[in-house]
């Protein structure tokens, strides 16, 4: 069993003036923020109306280059450990009560100028679970440290520090190559500086401009829906006794159907591939745990761009075939070129993979965690 609290020790690893951090999830007793000490516990009541302030300061000062601070962290689930440079962040809270988050994607929201970023986690009896994620966007490097009960150690470096700006002229020189508008989820400071300040997912750049990618994955999940019309589509499900998922697309070209319960997918859209839960990967009250499982390896292997190759997907890939089709999601295999040993969520299910393969989901856990180090501005 997992200890009831954990020490996360946040360093400031850039050379900004002055770090702050903040801790949000949901604990026993509710909605959950840890106070600016940095230890003290603090549950939001539900306010009457919408947008309303916090009545407590939670943002924990850091310090400046090199600082650090130990803060004290409850068992939580669905918890987030958010950063900014030289400025705090504004949350909000709305009836219920539940917390307004800063977005990346709403140029009027408070937090939009600021560089800011967060590392996922969750610490229940059985476990800690952390993991680094671009899946929205890219601003600040974050790196994970874990010490466990009996000492040992293991890390994720994330992005080496500079990673912003190479990530983002990665997105331009892209961008002339296909034309596809990849230059546009590089996002600048306010002021005319042009330095940049973010790099937003191409799931983001959607919800900005409308529009964005329309079409461009269509060239490649024609050809794979026709490939499949004439063999199989082998998916493992990788779940307990559930085996191999088969699928073929009927002669209407449209539909592609699984055997074993995996279910039926039409062709998806980009903004299906891209957010992995809408169109065919959509949850619903009719749709199984089956078809979900076989929805999310499809949704990988179309980001990567592998299901044109005739393997068992995902057992019979390797990360050497991912991003080498023209058409493929190229923010994520940007992500994964630039991050120190190619580690981080860059797309939903990133985390798919073949069994005892490589992880690039940037993902650490533990059943016995004693003490997780956080480095923002670059590796520790």
């Amino acid at each position: 069993m997992t200890p009831t609290t954990l020490s996360v020790v946040v360093k400031n690893n850039s050379n900004a003036s002055q770090l702050y951090a903040y801790v949000t999830g949901r604990a026993a007793q509710g909605l959950f923020f840890l106070s600016a000490d940095g230890t003290t516990p603090y549950f939001p009541t539900s306010p009457s109306s919408t947008l309303q302030p916090l009545a407590k300061d939670c943002a924990v000062a850091i310090g400046g280059p090199g600082r650090s601070r130990t803060l004290t962290v409850p068992r939580l689930d669905g918890a987030r450990v958010w950063f900014s440079q030289e400025s705090p962040l504004t949350f909000l809270v709305n009836p219920g009560p539940a917390v307004v988050e800063p977005s990346a994607t709403n140029p009027a929201d408070p937090n939009y100028g600021i560089r800011w970023a967060f590392a996922e986690f969750t610490l229940n009896e059985a476990e800690l679970y952390v993991n680094v994620s671009y899946v929205d966007f890219f601003s600040v490097p974050v790196s994970l440290r874990l010490e466990n009960g009996a000492g040992k150690v293991t890390s994720v470096e994330g992005m080496p520090a500079g990673a912003l700006d190479e990530i983002c002229g990665k997105l331009k020189a892209q961008a002339g190559v296909d034309k596809a508008g990849w230059d546009r989820l590089v996002v600048t400071q306010a002021g005319g500086s042009g330095q940049n300040l973010r790099a937003l997912s191409p799931n983001s750049g959607r919800v900005m401009f409308q529009g964005l990618f329309d079409g461009y994955y269509r060239p490649y999940v024609d050809a794979v829906w026709k490939k499949y019309q004439s063999m199989d589509l082998v998916v493992n499900m990788q779940f307990a006794d559930w085996g191999n998922a088969v699928g073929r697309v009927d002669a209407s070209g449209q539909t592609l159907t699984f055997s074993g319960g995996g279910g039926s997918f039409a062709k998806p859209s980009e903004g299906d591939i891209f957010s992995c839960d809408s169109g065919p990967f959509a949850h619903g009250a009719d749709v199984s745990d089956k078809q979900l499982n076989v929805g999310a390896r499809l949704a990988a292997a179309l980001n990567r761009s592998t299901l044109l190759d005739a393997v068992p997907h995902p057992e019979g890939e390797d990360v050497s075939m991912y991003y080498k089709e023209a058409v493929t999601n190229h923010y994520a295999r940007i992500c994964h070129e630039v991050s120190v040993g190619g580690r981080g969520y860059a797309f939903p299910y990133d985390d798919v993979g073949a069994t005892g393969g490589t992880d690039q989901s940037g993902f650490l856990n533990d059943g016995d965690p004693k003490v997780l180090t956080i480095g923002v501005g670059g590796p520790l």
